[in-house]
């Protein structure tokens, strides 16, 4: 047989293009139909899921085996609020003077495949210093480890808002920013911000509709855009092509940003309910991180873990987070699931399923969040958020049963993004 195969493929060198992967999975979450299927078989070749078959397919002829009969397989997880530039310590605003561009990208490498490992095949980058576009292409291009990424580039912020990159600085240090990095006062401003952002590749546009909680500025909630500002900005990201996500903490901000059109909210943490009605009308997601509130909270309580300004604002606004989280959900507004990595340590990412489910969505409800309602958001339902013939073989696999645990989301065993195998401990 060896021989056979050996003289097959000097005759033909293209023939292991052809070959399948078979996954046969004890059980398979189906994110839309919303259950679980058992004894399952996923046919994968090169990138694409050609086939998902009911029973144990038999292999033949070149056909890999992978055996998931004693986990719980779904589709790669996506994350539609990261940061993978940075992680929190309590240096993090010394480094702002300290890292060079070079030293944010050596250590995104580390956390973008932590993320990856974690199984969260594909992520929305809201904000940064533009190293995560260069980073996005490292991993399109093979050259380092780590999840689909699209990218926001730069967010789009006010002078002294929560995105301003001199907040903090002395006098002499600040100068002023403009729309080249990304801080605009104007809907002129705006529209520059937007278009520089298609200049240097972003995928998405983000917006600081509200101010922040760990910027050195002293308001985490009043509106930092005009309606004119957001207005333009959003008006030019959709003739570009882009969606906009809107960092929000103020209910204000939160209103004027869902009737300026804007695709997310982002964090919501004052969210009352004229803006749920207002989002429940307009289709607008929220995307809530409640890790990312819960995780400031517990940072702040540690002495000089952040500046003066912040520490209050960490303690008022990250515990109420998950609250609000609970009632948009009881009342109907989209949800995809997003934690704000870089906040927090990345690789914990799974944490947010346990609070999101602690607040009343049930355990497939939060699993689709990360899938389906993930893709829909990014706007790629049609090549990943579900394993469905043609789309993208994103697929990972946990010990356990997740819809009866949720813990399991944290054992992740099994990982391919794109047809390709980066982690696979089922054997273990």
């Amino acid at each position: 047989m060896k021989k056979l195969l050996l003289w097959l493929l000097i005759c033909n060198p293209f023939i292991l293009l052809s070959q399948r992967t078979i996954l046969h999975c004890g059980k398979l979450i189906d994110v839309t139909k919303g259950q679980t299927l058992t004894e399952y078989s996923i046919i994968v070749e090169g990138n694409k899921i050609t086939d998902v078959q009911s029973g144990y397919t038999k292999p033949s002829g070149t056909d890999k085996v992978i055996d998931l009969k004693n986990k719980t397989v779904m589709p790669g997880l996506i994350d539609s609020h990261v940061h993978l530039e940075h992680e929190t310590n309590p240096n993090r605003y010394l480094q702002e003077f300290t890292l060079n561009p070079a030293d944010y990208a050596f250590q995104s490498v580390v956390f973008s495949e932590r993320t990856l490992m974690a199984g969260f095949t594909t992520v929305r980058d809201l904000g940064g210093t533009g190293v995560n576009i260069s980073l996005r292409n490292a991993i399109n291009k093979h050259l380092i480890k780590g999840p689909r990424v699209y990218t926001a580039g730069k967010a789009i912020s006010s002078t002294g808002g929560h995105a301003d990159p001199s907040n903090g600085y002395r006098q002499d240090l600040m100068g002023d920013p403009g729309p080249l990095e990304g801080v605009v006062n104007s809907a002129d401003d705006a529209r520059k911000a937007v278009r520089q952002r298609y200049k240097e590749g972003s995928d998405v546009i983000k917006i600081m509709a509200s101010g922040g909680v760990l910027s050195v500025e002293k308001s985490g909630e009043n509106p930092q855009l005009t309606e004119d500002e957001m207005k333009a900005i959003v008006e030019t990201a959709h003739d570009y092509g882009f969606k906009v996500a809107a960092h929000c903490h103020g209910a204000e901000a939160m209103k004027k940003a869902v009737l300026a059109g804007v695709n997310s909210i982002e964090h919501g943490t004052f969210m009352n309910d004229e803006v749920m009605q207002l989002m429940k009308q307009r289709g607008t997601y929220f995307v809530p991180t409640i890790i990312a509130g819960k995780s400031v909270a517990d940072s702040a309580k540690k002495p000089g873990y952040y500046p003066a300004l912040v520490t209050p604002k960490a303690l008022a606004i990250g515990p109420k987070i998950q609250g609000t989280f609970a009632k948009a959900y009881k009342a109907g507004v989209k949800i995809a699931f997003g934690t704000d990595a870089g906040v927090y340590a990345h690789g914990k990412n799974w944490m947010e399923f346990i609070y999101m489910t602690e607040a009343g969505m049930p355990p497939m409800e939060a699993i689709q969040a990360a899938t389906v309602s993930g893709a829909d958001l990014i706007g790629i339902s049609d090549i990943v958020g579900s394993i469905e013939k043609g789309k993208l073989a994103d697929i990972i696999a946990v010990d356990g049963d997740p819809i009866k645990d949720i813990q399991s989301m944290g054992k992740v065993t099994f990982v391919m993004k794109d047809g390709e195998v980066y982690k696979n401990n089922s054997s273990l």
